[in-house]
């Protein structure tokens, strides 16, 4: 929502806040990747950053890191700007799935110079875009689209975009591009599967109060079943577009108790976790903490539907087969997905991959395991810096909300 929010505030009309933003690698990236291109954006106050649009343009250099909304919304964006504009980020970056946004804005008739069809590129943004019609394979990433529709309103023509594939992945994130694309002021027509169409018009500035990051709390809520205690994530939003949302019923799947009021949602474990069989396409990044959970059940579990995550930010699939391996657990890995028979777990080094979700996996595991040594955890930081305290404070029982 953070990363959708500053891109929207860049092509509006005005001034617009974003009150509680993520601020987090991946955030921040994205903010200095907009004043690059000439945006105002001010993130001092931790609890109210501030955008105000301004005239874009290069040339500029912009770090995507290893975030996948910078490398796929911003393209779009250096479009509309004047001058030459060149991405890159960290070597992991490099290998994930660009080229069908690329050849996207190729035929909207933006100018991009890629060797092989992913970063590093640049955009020679020409101030404008004339927008149209064209088709997409999304089926490796959601974000593909979402970085089409962000800027569509700035478009000549506007938008439409046809996905022709597999399943798009991550069908939520698409449900919060299209809403908070109307809710500045976007007339967006999505009521045809596939096809998502926005209409040519200068959005306006607006406030925009930032939810919790649900898919950050899958760790924390998992805690509660491998301990048998109970953790509550406060402000947990009662309606949302966050796929992290289907934790409640997946945890409970597991063997927890979830129970949402108006302060918060908090999950209790009853002594004992449940093998799952699920599709979990539309949440792909709860994998390696429910993979983490699976390896502690007391059944066999088989989680599909998330080829996809093979080209985050790193093969998950398979970096999940091989580290829940060492550590005892039989994984069968599957095209799309992991068979997983738990066993009993010795302690080892659990390798990171330098990927934040990979280090909560492991976290959770360690709850319970005594010896599981994370090569890094500070590859959390880049959407939640502050997990080593919060995890610490919340194990001692000092983090305020949690038991």
């Amino acid at each position: 929502m953070t990363a959708r929010a500053l891109v929207l505030a860049a092509v509006s009309m005005g001034t617009s806040t974003l009150r509680a933003p993520l601020r987090a690698r991946d955030t921040e990236l994205m903010s200095g990747g907009l004043r690059a291109l000439g945006t105002h954006v001010s993130t001092r106050d931790d609890n109210l950053w501030t955008v105000r649009s301004r005239a874009l343009s290069g040339p500029a250099a912009i770090d995507v890191g290893l975030a996948g909304t910078v490398m796929r919304f911003l393209p779009a964006i250096a479009a509309l700007a004047e001058g030459p504009v060149t991405f890159d980020g960290d070597p992991v970056a490099r290998r994930r799935p660009m080229a069908p946004l690329i050849t996207a804005l190729r035929g909207l008739g933006v100018d991009i110079e890629s060797a092989n069809g992913g970063l590093p590129l640049t955009v020679n943004g020409a101030g404008r875009v004339g927008g149209g019609e064209v088709t997409i394979d999304a089926s490796a990433s959601s974000q593909l689209v979402s970085g089409l529709l962000l800027a569509a309103g700035a478009f000549e023509r506007g938008i439409v975009v046809r996905h022709d594939g597999p399943k798009v992945p991550s069908a939520p994130h698409l449900r919060m591009t299209t809403q908070m694309l109307r809710l500045a002021g976007a007339a967006v027509d999505d009521s045809t599967p596939n096809v998502w169409t926005v209409e040519p018009g200068r959005l306006s500035g607006r406030a925009w109060n930032i939810e919790p990051d649900l898919s950050g709390a899958a760790p924390f809520l998992a805690a509660a079943l491998v301990t048998g205690g109970a953790v509550t994530v406060m402000d947990w939003p009662i309606g949302t577009t966050q796929p992290g949302d289907q934790l409640r019923e997946l945890l409970t799947g597991m063997g927890g108790e979830a129970t949402l009021t108006p302060e918060g949602l908090t999950v209790r474990g009853t002594g004992r976790i449940h093998g799952l069989t699920a599709d979990l396409s539309e949440v792909g990044e709860l994998t390696p903490v429910l993979a983490a959970l699976a390896a502690l059940a007391d059944s066999p579990s088989r989680l599909t539907g998330i080829g996809h995550i093979r080209a985050h930010e790193t093969d998950r699939l398979a970096a999940l087969a091989r580290e829940l391996g060492r550590l005892g657990v039989q994984v069968h890995e599957l095209p799309d997905g992991l068979e997983i028979h738990p066993r009993p777990l010795t302690g080892s080094v659990f390798e990171t991959y330098d990927d934040h979700r990979m280090a909560h996996a492991a976290a959770v595991i360690g709850l319970t395991v005594p010896g599981v040594d994370l090569t890094d955890v500070a590859c959390t930081s880049k959407t939640l810096p502050q997990f080593p305290a919060l995890w610490s404070a919340m194990v001692q029982g000092t983090a305020g909300g949690s038991d």
